[in-house]
């Protein structure tokens, strides 16, 4: 197998892949620890073989300074297994006294979380803890293995594709608690026939597939069923049960479930992690080279799409799911240990800096208090889980809790390497990319400020959902509450109303908002520049099915303080944009409705931030209209509906920390200039950026004190990164060999190599002019 070699660390995946349109930048060891459970994961080869001779190349960061100041998490190495720990105690608590952990909303089993729970309380025994919950872990085991064995018919809810692996797994963690007599005979169950235990060939060949191929394959190296009968498998489902096209025709190679249209983020991330799984089970098959390579180019490009604070894309069903954010955590621990056994240490940092920020991201989810302390929540509110809100028919309490126990637990035994922590590139920024078609999103993101948008719509609802709704749905900051984005839009169904960031307009007196009408409207991506502190793109909204209506151009320059947005219309009508105003996620927020600074934010507290998200109206005479609110899976969010009475309508999407300046000092000081615009948050002035904490752009020379005469000169010019601290700078890096006259101090710069800037008493004499 060239393009594999197995090394030992374990695992299980995912990642999100994109369509890149313009560059962005950034810059052997084995793994010898083997961990109990027989989990083995893998390091590729340095050249993995070509997918398509017309696949792009993969975009990789090259510069390294981040316009913010960068803080390792260093999340400590048993925090993971700590919030395992408490919630397997609240699933304990639901257990019957069969063994079947029993869903509280149900009143009965559900799917797989007793499999789910017994792998969990496993890793836990396994770690020398929670040694009081050993017996509940054998009762699941006892109860799931006994439904394995009885086949289809005895798996609740006929998911056994998803009861293959965990208890698989299982059997060697629990080998040391139980008697030699019962760790027989759960064995023996395990050897079930799998046509038995999952439908047909031709039946579920969605992610689940993908579920059966790693676990028919662990089955196999654990010598409980032939291998070359699983190898055969295996083929059978990338071949001719559409695994392969699902995933290699993709342009980045995201995993596509075809269960919704446009395709969905969260979904990709089960079946690519699967496929992962099956590689790092030590599967060395035909398919094995061509599979690597798929999922290690899509798991790179997934860094892009994750935002600045941890959440996965939204779109496609299940998105919101408290587990999305954790399959990105896992495959981000797997990639860190294999990207360090193959001696790649910087890129083996930025993918541990990821998976801590998924962990810190789902933790904002769990519940500490009450009957259900221990737990999380389902999606990303603070609702009545009763009210399941942003739910599928398959979202219930104990399966979803179950798979955060699950992954968690596979997450918390993959970290066996001390990994110092890099920027990762949506802390970094300097991207604009573009998903396959079929995705259809766009992520954008300067200085680390982050726009995801959709340039489709769904136009047929799936299990009454619209999953997907055109327009920019998130914005999020390093360091700020990205819930209060919004983190997602909405179109609901059954009132047929709607909203994102995007336009509105008025048509036979009646107002409409650009989500309505995803069945005739479609975004297209136009990206005019592209560096890590400002980035400038426009998405140009129009009619395709013939029905006709006005064209809108929607223009965003990105700094990492916030984003400038810009509406046009073509034709002379009223006209404007919906604001997404998140209400209340089962909270109540403080939102102040009042022109020309429309904000919402969690009060400060010790259990928040006081953060607040803030739209500032620029126009001379805006006038601002409130609808009523629209329930999303992350909360109400209420349409304000800003217009100007002009050709254009701007707005400022400004993330507001408790330390930034406030709303109305920002919108005091606002100025728009032909060639950008400042503020007291900084300027942009051309392709050059100036804040509070970093300056750079395309530079030839930068006034870094604004009194008229250069501080900076870079002879050629080039791509620019200034970090400063106060007034001082600190830090320089640039895109190519460059030297930096720096308040007449020359630096010498490399490419896309920092260069720190000492303190003038430390200067070295020889570099003054």
């Amino acid at each position: 197998m060239a393009g594999f070699a197995p090394v030992l660390v374990p695992v299980l995946v995912l990642m999100a892949s994109t369509r890149c349109l313009c560059r962005w930048s950034a810059p052997n060891r084995r793994v010898v620890k083997l961990l109990t459970g027989g989990l083995l994961a893998f390091a590729f080869v340095a050249n993995p073989p070509v997918l398509r001779a017309e696949a792009p190349e993969l975009p990789l960061p090259r510069y390294h300074l981040t316009a913010r100041p960068f803080e390792p998490l260093d999340t400590p190495p048993g925090a993971e297994l700590d919030v395992l720990e408490d919630l397997c105690r609240y699933l304990a608590g639901l257990q019957d006294e069969r063994g079947a952990i029993i869903d509280p909303f149900l009143a009965r089993e559900h799917q797989y979380a007793t499999p789910y729970f017994a792998y969990a309380v496993g890793v836990l025994l396994d770690a020398d803890r929670a040694a009081d919950l050993r017996d509940h872990g054998t009762q699941a085991m006892e109860h799931a293995t006994a439904c394995l064995a009885a086949g289809r018919s005895g798996i609740p809810d006929e998911h056994g594709e998803f009861f293959l692996a965990p208890l698989t797994e299982a059997l060697e963690l629990y080998r040391p608690h139980v008697e030699d007599s019962v760790w027989r005979v759960w064995r023996e169950r395990m050897r079930t026939p799998l046509f038995e235990v999952i439908e047909g060939p031709a039946s579920h060949i969605n992610n689940w597939r993908t579920y059966a191929m790693k676990g028919e394959w662990l089955r196999a190296r654990a010598g409980l069923v032939a291998r070359d009968a699983a190898a055969a498998f295996v083929a059978d489902a990338w071949t001719r049960r559409t695994q392969r096209e699902r995933i290699v025709t993709d342009r980045w190679n995201l995993y596509q479930d075809w269960s919704s249209d446009p395709q969905s983020h969260a979904v990709e991330a089960v079946g690519r992690g699967n496929l992962l799984a099956l590689l790092a089970a030590g599967y060395d098959g035909p398919a094995a080279d061509e599979i690597a390579a798929a999922v290690r180019r899509g798991t790179r490009a997934s860094l892009l799409w994750q935002d600045p604070t941890g959440q996965c894309p939204p779109n496609g069903r299940t998105d919101n799911h408290i587990f999305n954010d954790l399959l990105y955590q896992l495959a981000f621990e797997v990639l860190s240990e294999d990207a360090l056994a193959r001696g790649e240490v910087e890129r083996a940092g930025q993918y541990r800096r990821a998976a801590r920020l998924s962990f810190r991201s789902i933790e904002r989810w769990r519940r500490t208090s009450g009957d259900f302390a221990g737990s999380f929540f389902v999606t990303k509110n603070h609702f009545d889980p009763a009210e399941r809100v942003g739910y599928q028919p398959a979202s219930q309490y104990t399966n979803y809790n179950g798979a955060v126990a699950y992954h968690l637990a596979e997450a918390a035994r993959v970290r066996s390497s001390d990994i110092a922590e890099q920027p990762v590139p949506s802390e970094i920024g300097g991207y604009v990319v573009e998903a396959d078609a079929r995705f259809a999103s766009v992520v954008a993101n300067a200085g680390g400020m982050q726009v995801v948008a959709n340039l489709r719509g769904d136009t047929v609802p799936k299990y009454g959902v619209y999953w997907t709704p055109l327009g920019v749905v998130r914005f999020s900051r390093v360091g700020w509450e990205s819930r209060l984005g919004p983190a997602d839009g909405v179109r609901d169904a059954r009132s047929r109303r709607a909203v994102t960031f995007g336009p509105t307009w008025q048509e036979a007196g009646r107002w409409i908002c650009l989500a309505e009408r995803a069945d005739d409207y479609r975004g297209t991506l136009v990206t005019e520049f592209v560096h890590p502190l400002l980035v400038r793109f426009s998405i140009v909204y129009h009619s395709v099915t013939g029905r006709g209506g006005p064209t809108f151009r929607h223009r965003f320059v990105v700094t990492p303080d916030g984003v400038l947005t810009t509406l046009e219309c073509n034709e002379d009508r009223p006209f404007g944009v919906t604001l997404p105003l998140l209400v209340d996620d089962g909270r109540p927020l403080d939102v102040q409705r009042t022109s020309p600074a429309i904000t919402t934010g969690y009060p400060k507290s010790p259990a928040a931030s006081g953060d607040q998200q803030c739209f500032l109206l620029l126009d001379p005479e805006p006038a601002a209209h409130a609808e009523e609110p629209i329930r999303s899976a992350v909360g109400w969010l209420q349409p304000v509906r800003v217009t100007s009475g002009g050709s254009r309508v701007s707005v400022f999407v400004y993330p507001r920390s408790s330390d930034d300046p406030p709303a109305a000092d920002v919108q005091a000081s606002f100025q728009l200039h032909d060639d950008g615009f400042e503020s007291c948050l900084g300027s942009v002035r051309g392709d050059v950026y100036l804040g509070r904490t970093a300056a750079g752009g395309y530079v030839r020379q930068l006034d870094l004190d604004r009194d008229g005469a250069a501080d900076l000169v870079c002879t050629p010019p080039c791509g620019l990164i200034l970090q400063r601290r106060g007034a001082r700078p600190v830090a320089v890096e640039a895109d190519r060999e460059a030297r930096v006259s720096l308040n007449r101090v020359v630096h010498e710069c490399r490419a896309f190599e920092p260069l720190t800037i000492p303190p003038p008493a430390e200067r070295p004499p020889q570099l003054r002019d």
